[in-house]
């Protein structure tokens, strides 16, 4: 990729799959987008703009080949709304930790959690077959996950670990984490209502 490439030939680039070329992208005008964002005052201590910004850059990546480069200015007008999307998020939401039960739970007990989290029906299928196939669904979708999705996902929804050790494991903030597994989730809801027998009709 040409150091001198336009706007429109890197957008193009990332929506192909040019990991570069949108990292350029974002280097570009994420000072830009960050200038855009301010917090008010009351929820300065338990939101930040460096987690808005570490989790709309995952965003970006995630979602780039869905990005349509209409002209110049476009890719600055849809990060800067993936960004007050993730910010609207974080000041919405508690991010309140509510520590697990230091005690073993079953695999059963954890999947029913987790598909309660995600809307669906916490019915645990009564034979081991309906299990692993469920399990094997779930872990399916985790996987096609981003890494930093899919590490908060397996830590905190499988494994039962609290927020505030994942946030210490993955390397990011605790505001960050919170925002990163509300984020996985809105994307796992997408994907695993094509599981069927597990999931309510309703939703």
């Amino acid at each position: 990729m040409s150091t001198s490439a336009t706007e429109m030939e890197l957008m193009q680039q990332a929506v192909a799959g040019d990991v570069t070329a949108c990292m350029s992208l974002l280097e570009r005008f994420a000072p830009q987008v960050r200038s855009r964002l301010s917090v008010d005052a009351k929820h300065q201590a338990r939101v930040g703009i460096d987690d808005v910004m570490q989790v709309t850059y995952l965003e970006a990546f995630l979602q780039i080949k869905r990005f349509k480069p209409l002209g110049d200015g476009a890719f600055l007008a849809w990060l800067t709304q993936i960004a007050r999307n993730n910010l609207r998020d974080a000041v919405k939401s508690p991010g309140i930790d509510v520590e697990r039960r230091a005690v073993a739970v079953s695999p059963d007990e954890s999947v029913a959690t987790f598909l309660h989290e995600l809307g669906a029906d916490t019915t645990t299928p009564s034979s081991s077959a309906a299990r692993r196939e469920m399990l094997r669904i779930i872990d399916e979708a985790v996987a096609n996950l981003p890494r930093d999705y899919r590490e908060v996902i397996r830590l905190h929804d499988l494994e039962g670990h609290p927020m505030r050790e994942v946030a210490e494991r993955v390397g990011r903030s605790t505001g960050a984490v919170h925002m990163i597994r509300a984020r996985a989730l809105d994307y796992l809801r997408q994907v695993l209502p094509s599981a069927g027998a597990f999931f309510s009709k309703s939703r």
